[in-house]
């Protein structure tokens, strides 16, 4: 049996007190990002896979089912706003289509030919690279997908929470996450949907501060959607050059992104 298929490490989870259920999940959560540790290292070379492959004009896509891909839309999704990328260079695809997103597809999951038809949809090609999702690693959507796009030169990887799964045979970089047991046997939405979270978290970000969406740790790309982050825009102005939130607001204005205001503003200095 897998790992997430397996028992819980807890029984008669009906009969414990509201404290006590909220603790043990809480003590299983904890395990979470320790185990994440241990995978750093075969994080790594997916993250410089699709740096070097991003810095060429290339995308990332992300496949996945259930909450899964859902992880992965919601990733693909906050790219844009957080660091001015344009929609398009990181994908989020979900089996059953933008629907499922709210409303399990009954199925969807188990067609292995789906994925790449999706994906062709977006001219997926060889300077791109797909990353599979799969708290079980055995999802035929995604493994069907990544099977296809590897055959056509596409450079793959999955984050799953098994070991040695049928999903991370087939790609290039594996990241196995098995952060064992559910508190609810076999709710994958769980600990393994924490684990997907959080590597999604550290590939993205990682990613977008080697392509230079960062600098220093501001993100000065950012789309300014709404006055609060107009107010953090005006914010890191004024940390980086120091002058007073008045004129900070002005060059914000003027030039649209906190990024060409700063650089409006050391121009000027010169």
């Amino acid at each position: 049996m897998s790992t997430t298929e397996s028992s819980s490490n807890y029984q008669n989870l009906e009969r414990m007190s509201v404290q006590e259920l909220l603790h043990n999940i809480n003590r299983e959560d904890q395990s979470v990002p320790l185990t994440i540790a241990r995978c750093i290292d075969r994080i790594e070379p997916l993250v410089n896979a699709i740096v070097s492959r991003m810095a060429t004009g290339g995308r990332l896509f992300y496949i996945g089912a259930g909450t899964s891909g859902r992880l992965g839309i919601v990733d693909a999704s906050e790219i844009p706003p957080t660091y001015g990328v344009p929609h398009g260079r990181v994908v989020g695809i979900m089996a059953g289509g933008d629907k499922a997103i709210r409303k399990a597809a009954e199925f969807a999951e188990d067609d292995e030919k789906q994925a790449w038809l999706d994906l062709q949809e977006y001219q997926i090609n060889s300077n791109d690279v797909l990353i599979g999702i799969a708290a079980s690693g055995r999802t035929p959507y995604v493994i069907g997908g990544v099977r296809t796009a590897r055959v056509n030169g596409i450079a793959t990887g999955c984050i799953v929470c098994n070991a040695g799964s049928a999903l991370a045979r087939e790609v290039e970089f594996p990241v196995e996450v098995v952060v064992g047991p559910e508190f609810v046997t076999g709710s994958t939405r769980m600990k393994a949907g924490t684990a997907q979270k959080l590597v999604l978290n550290m590939i993205s970000t990682t990613v977008m501060i080697k392509l230079g969406h960062v600098v220093g740790n501001k993100m000065v790309d950012m789309q300014l959607t709404n006055y609060k982050l107009v107010e953090r825009g005006v914010r890191m102005i004024v940390e980086e050059t120091g002058i007073p939130t008045s004129t900070a607001e002005e060059l914000l204005k003027q030039h649209g992104s906190v990024r060409k205001a700063i650089d409006a503003w050391k121009h000027a200095q010169h």
